[in-house]
């Protein structure tokens, strides 16, 4: 369930990366949503048929900047359901590539490398290995979103300085996910996330120094594959 926490996790990190004309910090880990946002559509999926035009303007700018996003680095910390806070560097390369290098005393990896998802615990001497689809990074690493047109979206909500999109991953490893994205309402640059698991346990990431590059080394995105010695052999 660890792995399965993480990637869930790292769907929100996914959401992550603001263009370079929004390099700033946007908040802290783990601050709750601004209360009292008013619904512009709610409930238990919304028919991309029956989303009325102030549902589809919203949607279609999210769609807009999530779209313009192309080869990003930027600095990461990541609140766990027990509170521990985790930094490292993230790298993303649209579509299909991402990669979370933790700063130590962490000792995770995380890299998909456009077809699988490798999960690697040095701590613990284990990798796992799924398949991208089957993680909520799916969502952010496919070449075209378009929320439009997707049964995913459970609610969007907008007062004048918040807008809020809430999604559930229905395929992700272990269960369900619902990830709630909070954007500013001026600009819709992305400000705030909390992804909860299937277990029901939230996990937060916000981002720092994000930058726009125009490429980033192939070689990050690459998945090593690592064997441990057994424990109590030389």
């Amino acid at each position: 369930m660890i792995a399965n926490r993480l990637l869930a996790g790292f769907m929100a990190a996914s959401l992550l990366a603001a263009p370079a004309s929004a390099q700033s910090w946007f908040g802290g880990p783990g601050d709750p949503p601004t209360p009292g946002a008013q619904p512009v559509a709610t409930g238990k999926g919304v028919p991309p048929g029956q989303l009325d035009p102030a549902q589809r303007a919203t949607l279609a700018r999210v769609n807009a900047y999530f779209n313009s996003l192309t080869n990003v680095t930027a600095n990461f910390e990541q609140t766990g359901p027990d509170g521990s806070r985790s930094v490292g560097k993230l790298y993303l390369s649209r579509p299909g590539k991402i990669r979370f290098q933790y700063a130590p005393p962490s000792p995770l990896e995380i890299v998909s490398d456009g077809s699988q998802v490798s999960v690697k615990n040095r701590k613990l001497a284990t990798q796992e290995l799924w398949p991208l689809s089957q993680t909520p990074l799916r969502f952010l690493l496919q070449k075209d979103i378009d929320l439009t047109k997707s049964s995913n979206v459970l609610g969007v909500y907008q007062e004048p300085d918040l807008v809020s999109v809430v999604l559930e991953e229905r395929n992700a490893i272990g269960g369900r996910a619902q990830i709630q994205l909070l954007f500013s309402g001026k600009n819709y640059e992305l400000k705030q996330w909390t992804v909860t698991d299937a277990q029901g346990m939230d996990t937060s990431v916000v981002l720092s120094d994000v930058t726009q590059q125009a490429k980033l080394d192939d070689n990050l995105f690459k998945i090593v594959r690592q064997l441990w010695p057994r424990q109590g052999r030389p």
